[in-house]
């Protein structure tokens, strides 16, 4: 039996994933089961634990479990408040049930946090003291780490850098606020921008790729027709570089990091824009050696949940 040090978590809306994590990040043991996020309380607990035990059931020896969860959340406590994605728990003490079940350390904490102190001690942002993580996807997640630690802020809500606006007469985020970046810049952005330029009349093969329908337009789609040299996939792209590159001024200016690290789905389709993005960067930035700051790709993408849950622990 190969000895392992962390059982790490990830809590979404429709699956819960769990593996067993050794001291050096590695992943391995993968479980997952369906989260039932519209039942009970105690029917989404249940498909916590069934993780949990899938992963140890050959015995193996930990020294904590970690779980990545959609916040709101004390990470304090370990208590979810009212995530949109889970509305089977309010004001739920998932941390401390956790624990009476298995009895040992538990905690908890939201997802881009703890995918950033992963990234921090075991993955790209490894050897740098100050870490900006940012995750892009059908949303966008951000974690700050300084000094291997997590900076939570007053309540432990710090860190919404998806929430940050760039345009106070853009587009109204789900959160409330106009021209937040996750309302521009994310992968749910790319689709509805292309979809309103292709309803609107231009030509594209993003429609070829989707089958005809509109609706069926995602990210991956933008990314495969700007390889293949879609102009409109290109130009939407490059756009939402230019979005990003303001953004990650922005949290230069605020943050002076020692370097940014990218993760997510919509990240990948970036990475050829990745060259153009490190350029821009500095050209928006107050701080004369914004240059100075690298702008790295993940190591951990799909798993990023169960690595962060498992680096909360470690």
């Amino acid at each position: 039996m190969r000895t392992v040090t962390f059982v790490g978590v990830d809590v979404g809306g429709t699956k819960v994933a769990a593996g067993l994590v050794d001291a050096s990040g590695g992943i391995f043991s993968h479980q997952r089961v369906p989260m039932i996020s519209n039942a009970s309380p105690q029917e989404g607990l249940d498909a916590v634990l069934s993780a949990i035990a899938q992963v140890l059931a050959d015995g193996a020896v930990v020294s904590g479990i970690g779980i990545c969860a959609p916040g709101p959340l004390d990470p304090k406590t370990g208590i979810i408040l009212n995530p949109p994605n889970l509305p089977c728990w309010r004001n739920f003490p998932l941390a401390k049930l956790v624990q009476q079940k298995y009895r040992m350390p538990v905690k908890v904490d939201n997802d881009a946090n703890a995918a950033a102190l992963a990234e921090a001690r075991w993955g790209a942002g490894r050897g740098y003291r100050n870490v900006f993580y940012a995750t892009i996807g059908t949303g966008i997640g951000t974690g700050i780490v300084m000094d291997d630690r997590i900076y939570h802020g007053r309540t432990g809500a710090a860190g919404e850098g998806g929430h940050l606006s760039i345009d106070y007469r853009g587009p109204i985020c789900r959160c409330g606020k106009p021209g937040c970046i996750e309302i521009l810049a994310s992968g749910t952005a790319l689709a509805r921008r292309a979809n309103e330029r292709i309803a609107a009349g231009t030509k594209s093969s993003i429609l070829d790729l989707a089958g005809g329908n509109l609706a069926a337009i995602t990210g991956e789609i933008i990314g495969k027709a700007s390889e293949a040299g879609d102009s409109l996939a290109r130009e939407i792209l490059t756009e939402t570089t230019e979005m990003l590159a303001l953004w990650l001024s922005n949290m230069i200016d605020l943050l002076d990091p020692d370097v940014i690290v990218f993760g997510g789905g919509a990240a990948a389709l970036l990475l050829p824009f990745f060259d153009s993005l490190r350029e821009r960067v500095p050209q928006f930035a107050v701080n004369p050696r914004a240059s100075e700051v690298p702008i790295v790709e993940a190591r951990y993408h799909a798993e990023s949940g169960i690595a962060g849950g498992a680096a909360l622990c470690a």
